[in-house]
């Protein structure tokens, strides 16, 4: 009873002896051997598919197979070994095994094998990639507004990247140099999450500025996943007085506006004017600066301060009083202009009237009359008729002139 239970394990060690030394000598590449199954490296992204070829030049009606990572049998041949709907055959002959892995999970990255059962059994590995697509980043630090002059500390993250991601920074269409690149692994999970902190010393004029933090990744086209976000300056204002009119007279109503130019807009505003007292008649209403009448007296640097609680500032403008009858510098460019205009019109009519009147002297006309010189000195009638039809060639042309 022992012997034939001794021939069994000795016909299993055999068995495995065999293939052992078949799997053995399939990693050996044979470049002349036309049994040899060929394949290639895959890289693909999440939820992305994948394709799986596997060649041999030559063929000995010996079946095709491929398994997966954990060395379980997805195909033989034109048969189907695991059920998961995701595999399905893309191709079979003779000389090629193709099959297809849709809606890729990372838990499919790995050695993928392609056996061939001949003697001794070929085999070729292919190995795929899978990349985990990072998250649109996220900006944090623009909770509150910063002041003009200050520093502010953004931090990039994007997370679920596989390889990790790279983060970059952008003023406008400027790159900017962040700080390097964090990267953490995440537990029980094959992805990484990256960060990346951008300090940034801020002016006025980065006030409403786009800060862009993109994400730079193999399994993404360039640009395809960017956060922006506008900085908010705080500033104090920049004042100008804006005049009613070019052209103060005396006796008109006048008005100066002071213009706050500031991250708020200016609360407060306060006239004054430099070297004295404002006039009875000029009265300050906020950002306006109201002269009922003006007057020589008015004459003067007006200083007009503006108050945001960022800052304050100043901004002066110099009144000039003219006298009723002025008039603007930009009236007078007008009318000489205007009269230019007219002199080179009368300057061209009086041209052409010369020009006309030279032509019609010089072409005077000169023609002969139908008159018989003579005819009235003729003795007879006879002698008058015959003088008349005898044409003009002896006698004297007359001429007559015309305009």
């Amino acid at each position: 009873m022992a012997f034939p239970s001794a021939l069994s394990a000795l016909w299993s060690a055999s068995l495995l002896t065999v293939l052992f030394a078949s799997v053995v000598r399939s990693n050996v590449v044979y470049d002349d051997d036309p049994l040899q199954p060929v394949t290639s490296d895959e890289m693909v992204s999440v939820g992305g598919t994948v394709t799986l070829t596997c060649r041999v030049a030559e063929s000995d009606n010996s079946s095709l197979q491929w398994s997966n990572t954990a060395q379980q049998t997805l195909y033989f041949g034109e048969k189907r070994a695991l059920r998961d709907n995701r595999i399905q055959l893309h191709r079979s002959t003779p000389t090629e095994l193709s099959i297809t892995i849709a809606e890729v999970q990372l838990s499919d990255e790995g050695e993928y094998t392609c056996s061939i059962f001949t003697m001794p059994v070929r085999t070729a590995r292919a190995t795929v990639t899978v990349l985990g697509e990072p998250s649109k980043p996220q900006i944090t630090g623009f909770e509150n507004p910063v002041l003009e002059g200050g520093t502010i500390t953004l931090t990039c993250t994007s997370t679920g990247s596989k390889p990790p991601a790279s983060l970059h920074w952008y003023r406008g269409e400027e790159e900017l140099k962040g700080g390097p690149n964090v990267v953490e692994s995440v537990p029980d999970d094959p992805t990484y999450n990256v960060s990346s902190e951008l300090n940034l010393e801020v002016s006025r004029e980065d006030d409403n500025t786009l800060i862009t933090c993109a994400v730079n990744h193999s399994s993404l086209n360039p640009g395809d996943k960017r956060t922006e976000q506008a900085l908010r300056v705080l500033y104090s204002p920049n004042v100008q007085i804006q005049p009613q009119s070019t052209l103060p007279r005396e006796g008109e109503k006048f008005r100066l506006q002071c213009l706050g130019d500031g991250n708020p807009e200016p609360m407060s505003y306060s006239w004054k004017k430099k070297d004295g007292e404002l006039s009875l008649l000029a009265k300050a209403d906020g950002a306006l600066l109201l002269f009922e009448m003006l007057n020589k007296s008015d004459n003067g640097v007006y200083l007009c301060n503006a108050d945001n609680g960022i800052g304050m500032s100043q901004g002066e403008y110099t009144l000039l009083v003219q006298d009723p009858t002025a008039m603007s510098t930009s009236s007078g460019v007008d009318h000489a202009v205007i009269g230019g205009v007219v002199a080179v019109i009368v300057f061209i009519l009086l041209c052409l009237l010369i020009v006309l009147g030279r032509y019609l002297i010089r072409h005077k006309g000169t023609y002969l009359t139908h008159e018989a010189k003579g005819s009235d000195d003729a003795p007879d009638a006879d002698t008058a008729i015959i003088n008349a039809e005898g044409g003009h060639s002896g006698a004297e042309d007359k001429k007559e002139y015309f305009i």
